[in-house]
């Protein structure tokens, strides 16, 4: 069963707004009298094209549950999960999730998705699209959060033994 995921209001306007910052400094860069010399200009068209495509690559696109597995489905590098390790799956509110800082990850461009830590949950590893929705995933040794545009289902699937 796949359960589609769609971006948040928040991560489609910092995907947008990002995306057309990007676009103008790297317009900038093609100007000659603008520009910085050819070889930094370059490097930073590069980064800028890099970060995009990072997080293009990154951003879990959708959730594959089968009878064995939970995969995040990512255009670069799926994650895995075998059923036997969760160890338990429940929707949480915002009140739950409490404060959340990204430690080393997305926050909205393309979606949310990397490490994190939580003030009440502790560390976790996030594979989200907005900001609500939210399925934490508790492994025998990680705790993961999933944001599917229909968590209660997803929920009960992973609750089915």
């Amino acid at each position: 069963m796949t359960f589609r995921t769609s971006l948040d209001g928040l991560a489609k306007g910092i995907t947008i707004g990002v995306i057309i910052l990007f676009s103008v400094i790297i317009g900038g860069q093609l100007i000659p009298s603008i520009g910085l010399d050819p070889i930094k200009s370059f490097l930073l068209i590069g980064l800028l094209i890099g970060i995009c495509l990072f997080c293009v690559l990154f951003r879990p696109m959708n959730y594959i549950l089968t009878s064995e597995k939970l995969v995040i489905h990512r255009l670069f590098n799926d994650i895995t999960i075998k059923r036997g390790d969760i160890l338990t799956a429940r929707e949480i509110s915002k009140n739950d999730m409490g404060l959340t800082v990204r430690t080393f990850g997305v926050g909205g461009l393309f979606g949310y998705f990397g490490k994190f830590f939580n003030s009440k949950l502790g560390r976790l590893t996030m594979y989200g699209t907005r900001r609500n929705n939210t399925v934490l995933v508790e492994t025998i040794n990680r705790k993961i959060i999933l944001t599917p545009d229909n968590p209660i289902e997803l929920v009960r699937q992973l609750s089915i033994r």
